[in-house]
């Protein structure tokens, strides 16, 4: 079976909404470009009315363009494993698919095969996540990872000494994304399902809450957030634009929280909070 490849160009604020919407119709990969993203579906699920519906949807909104091709069952996997590249961060961090070799120069070896999910490392929020997480101590503590998508914070919670993490996601194959790249990276100690924050018990509490969603989604459940930290724990999240952290700041104050660091790329933001 033949894939189609299909190049959207579009602003970066508008990627991560695409990958969803594209999710919905089909689409099993994706890969962030310089000019906007490209996206990967099998030619028999491959839909162009659809497509052109859901660009139309859009184009109010930004400046959007696409085109698409097929590619060649054998070549798919060639393609894929050209434009997805290893990423590095804070020189600590090596992110990679498993086609990819290890390098041992990194503390840590994320092995992640995306398929459908979003989090490979490649975006700013990630990133910014994983960084965060250097700066944490998670020896022995408990960890809940919101919208956990491939699970690689949680993951990563992992090897930096957690003893435990519960993941969720809303969409079912993240959740079986993220338990295949947990069994990967042989962190047993990683448990996910599929749900929202509601179904997580409110009598437990975790040391450390990670949430890379999105403004408004953060805003709402901030508080739920703050309710589930130990005293003394952390949260982290990011999802959202440098010019939208002071009212994630204010959520987080009015729930008892005190920020105690902030990162900016590329005008994506993440913060840390403290209880």
């Amino acid at each position: 079976m033949n894939y189609i490849e299909l190049q959207v160009t579009v602003s970066p604020e508008f990627s991560d909404i695409l990958m969803a919407e594209l999710a919905e119709l089909g689409y099993e990969s994706f890969v962030e470009t310089e000019e906007g993203l490209n996206a990967y579906v099998l030619e028999s699920d491959f839909d162009a009315s659809a497509l052109a519906d859901l660009v139309t949807k859009y184009e109010r909104q930004t400046a959007i363009a696409y085109q698409f091709s097929t590619l060649e069952k054998q070549n798919w996997n060639e393609e894929w494993e050209r434009n997805y590249q290893p990423i590095e961060v804070a020189g600590l961090v090596r992110v990679r698919a498993s086609f990819h070799k290890p390098d041992e120069r990194y503390a840590y070896d994320m092995l992640i095969n995306p398929k459908m999910s979003f989090g490979t490392g490649h975006h700013e929020t990630t990133a910014m996540m994983l960084e965060h997480q250097l700066a944490i101590d998670h020896t022995g503590k408990t960890v809940l990872d919101v919208g956990s998508g491939t699970g690689i914070l949680a993951i990563m919670a992992i090897k930096r000494g957690a003893a435990k993490a519960l993941a969720f996601d809303i969409e079912e194959w993240a959740v079986e994304n993220a338990r295949e790249n947990a069994e990967l990276n042989h962190c047993p100690q990683i448990e996910v399902f599929q749900g929202t924050i509601a179904d997580v018990d409110p009598t437990n509490r975790y040391d450390v809450v990670l949430a890379n969603i999105n403004r408004n989604v953060l805003l709402a459940e901030i508080p739920l957030y703050a309710n589930l930290l130990h005293t003394g724990g952390t949260l982290l999240v990011s999802g959202f634009y440098e010019h939208d952290s002071p009212d994630i700041e204010q959520k987080a104050i009015e729930a008892g929280l005190t920020i105690s660091g902030k990162q900016i790329r590329n005008q994506w933001a993440s913060l840390r909070f403290t209880k």
